[in-house]
C-alpha cells in the first residue's frame, strides 16, 4: 500500500491514497492551522471506526442478517504528554436493521475487535480498546 501527503500552506495539507482517492487534513488553529480539514489524529480514529464498520456489515450480511444500518461513535482520550498517543477508545456501535439476532451482532463486533479489524487491532497495542452496541428495529 502506499499513499502521498503534500503540504499545501499553513498547516493544510492533502492526502493522496493509492487508490485514487484524496482528503484535505489541517492543524489546530493554535498550531497554525485554519481548520480546513480533519486532524491527523482524527483520521486514525476515523480510520478504526471505518475498518471495523466494515467488518461488523460485512460479517452481518454474510450471516445474511437483515441489517439496514450501522454507526459506530467513537471516543478516545489521548496521553498527556508527548508522543499523545491513544490511551482508551470506547466504540459504540448502532446496528439497524429487521430482526437482527443479538447473538449474531455481539459475535460481529467482537470477530472484528479480535480478528479482523487490522487498524482497531493496530491501536489496541497502546491504547484500552473497548466495545458494546445497541440494535434499533427496522
Amino acid at each position: 500500500m502506499k499513499a502521498r501527503v503534500k503540504w499545501l500552506d499553513h498547516m493544510s495539507f492533502v492526502g493522496e491514497s493509492e487508490s485514487g482517492h484524496s482528503v484535505v487534513m489541517d492543524g489546530a488553529p493554535e498550531f497554525g492551522g485554519r481548520n480546513l480539514g480533519v486532524r491527523p489524529m482524527e483520521m486514525l480514529l476515523l480510520g478504526m471506526g471505518g475498518c471495523s464498520s466494515f467488518d461488523v456489515v460485512n460479517i452481518l450480511r454474510r450471516g445474511r442478517q437483515a441489517i439496514t444500518g450501522c454507526e459506530v461513535h467513537l471516543e478516545a482520550e489521548r496521553a498527556s504528554e508527548e508522543p499523545k498517543v491513544f490511551t482508551r477508545i470506547h466504540a459504540h456501535f448502532v446496528v439497524s436493521g429487521h430482526e437482527l439476532s443479538e447473538k449474531r451482532v455481539a459475535q460481529a463486533v467482537q470477530l472484528s475487535a479480535e480478528k479482523y479489524c487490522s487498524a482497531s487491532i493496530m491501536l489496541g497495542q497502546t491504547a484500552d480498546i473497548t466495545h458494546d452496541f445497541e440494535i434499533v428495529s427496522t
